[in-house]
């Protein structure tokens, strides 16, 4: 399958999705998850100010990833906050009104696929991939060619940000679609450091916990 590289627009994005719903969309997710980060738990930030002379696109976030929505959730709020320069802080949730627009992240398909939600944040900046190491019926899955190239329309538009492990498991292996996307598209690649984000900061029972109870082990 082959993708013509197009720039976003004023009205769509390079995937033709409608950026004022990819606005409204950003917005209100910005707004429902800001306390988890600026509230009952503080989202401390180091080394913004790398990012802030960065091109506007060809641009490679890799990370590593502890909980399945909470990383790039923080991320968005990063990257828009230092777009209207605040460095190394969220604490000016203005932001949110002037977002990020074209930048996009690597989500597994089964992930992205269970909910309405999950397909809403979405269609905010998601490229969707199947996990080609993991085998169904003892078969072996190869490499969807496609997805590559679905990246390299995010890199020509923007910024990509890609979890390369592939899972929220410490210490896994960097899966190898991540250097076949580097060495197709050469872009600057950027490493990110995640630490202290748990899977129960996304449940909705452990929300009344504590600070410290959040990051007890």
């Amino acid at each position: 399958m082959k993708y013509k590289y197009k720039k976003s627009t004023l009205f769509r994005d390079a995937f033709v999705h409608f950026n004022f719903i990819k606005r409204f969309l950003i917005f209100t997710f910005g707004c429902l998850s800001y306390k988890r980060y600026n509230g009952f738990n503080q989202l401390s930030l180091k080394g913004t100010e790398y990012i802030q002379n960065l091109p506007k696109n060809q641009v490679l976030f890799v990370s590593n990833h502890q909980t399945y929505f909470a990383d790039v959730f923080a991320m968005f709020h990063v990257f828009c906050s230092v777009k209207n320069g605040f460095l190394n802080t969220i604490k000016n949730p203005i932001y949110l009104l002037n977002p990020i627009m074209n930048l996009y992240f690597v989500a597994a398909k089964k992930t992205m696929n269970h909910g309405i939600l999950t397909k809403l944040f979405n269609y905010s900046g998601g490229i969707t991939v199947n996990r080609s190491w993991i085998t169904e019926n003892n078969k072996k899955q190869y490499i969807d060619l496609s997805e590559i190239y679905r990246m390299g329309i995010a890199l020509n538009d923007g910024w990509l940000i890609t979890f390369p492990q592939g899972t929220t498991k410490a210490c896994a292996p960097v899966r190898r679609g991540i250097v076949h996307v580097i060495k197709k598209y050469n872009p600057i690649v950027v490493p990110i450091v995640i630490d202290g984000f748990y899977i129960k900061l996304m449940i909705k029972k452990e929300l009344k916990l504590n600070k410290k109870e959040l990051y007890k082990k």
